[in-house]
């Protein structure tokens, strides 16, 4: 048996998603509940950096399973940390086809999110099961990969309110419901119809961690300025992405649960 090497969690980590390839880890995404994220102060130390090939989104439950020498050393660096909110390391997506070995920091997309560690359990031949939380978005400004566990220089980004027109967000409500109902039955729901929020801003991160669409659309949802441009872009996703399931009666083979894992 495992050790439990933090507070338990009420989030599975067996719970569904995605699974990277590739990389260091099995992930596997779980929608549960998304609360607004205060902003937090910038950290003092490069950031270490945990390159998938789909970015995360504030607010979203992020289980992984972690098996590289590199990740299981940041994953003990972390616990040793008394203060669970300051176990913190990024999580960046990497550019489809491009190789961060050959082509560096332009390998890797721009903005990423910052993970919180909040339930590890250790197996017995080292490899941990973790949950994280999504948490901060940042933008990556230049990348040290002279170790193996890479490590960035990042500027934390402020989610800028602005004007949210409550037109729009009522719009998106609509059609993610809309969505939802066309999706019905082909892929696992991540959130039910009365825990959609009313929140605009957490309603824009639901709406971009619940879609099924390419990663660099999802990629530009997360990169938005302000909460009413990723509402507007995520409108239109929506429209688009509901008339195509309803013409064809099937959804796109992208990011869906249970695809099995590339071994490093």
């Amino acid at each position: 048996m495992g050790r439990i090497r933090s507070p338990a969690s009420a989030t599975s980590i067996a719970a569904r998603g995605t699974t990277s390839r590739g990389f260091a880890c099995e992930a596997r995404r779980s929608m549960r509940r998304i609360t607004p994220l205060p902003y937090a102060a910038l950290v003092s130390e490069p950031l270490p950096l945990f390159p998938l090939n789909t970015p995360l989104v504030p607010g979203l439950v992020l289980p992984l399973h972690i098996f590289e020498p590199r990740y299981r050393g940041l994953v003990r660096d972390l616990l040793d940390m008394p203060d669970e909110d300051e176990r913190e390391f990024g999580i960046i997506a990497v550019r489809d086809g491009r190789d961060i070995g050959r082509d560096g920091i332009d390998a890797l997309f721009p903005i990423g999110v910052s993970a919180i560690l909040r339930q590890a359990e250790e197996l017995e031949d080292g490899r941990f099961e973790i949950v994280t939380t999504g948490s901060r978005r940042f933008r990556l400004l230049d990348l040290d990969d002279s170790a193996p566990l890479l490590r960035g220089e990042v500027e934390f980004l402020e989610d800028l309110p602005g004007p949210v027109d409550t037109v729009l967000t009522g719009q998106v409500s609509r059609r993610f419901h809309d969505y939802r109902a066309a999706l019905s039955g082909q892929v696992q729901a991540t959130v039910e119809d009365d825990e959609i929020p009313q929140d605009p801003t957490v309603l824009s991160y639901l709406v971009t961690a619940a879609m099924v669409i390419p990663p660099d659309e999802r990629q530009h949802l997360l990169a938005a300025e302000t909460t009413s441009e990723r509402l507007t872009y995520a409108s239109s996703l929506l429209s688009r992405e509901t008339l195509l399931i309803s013409e064809l009666a099937a959804v796109p083979a992208l990011d869906l649960p249970g695809a099995a894992p590339s071994l490093n």
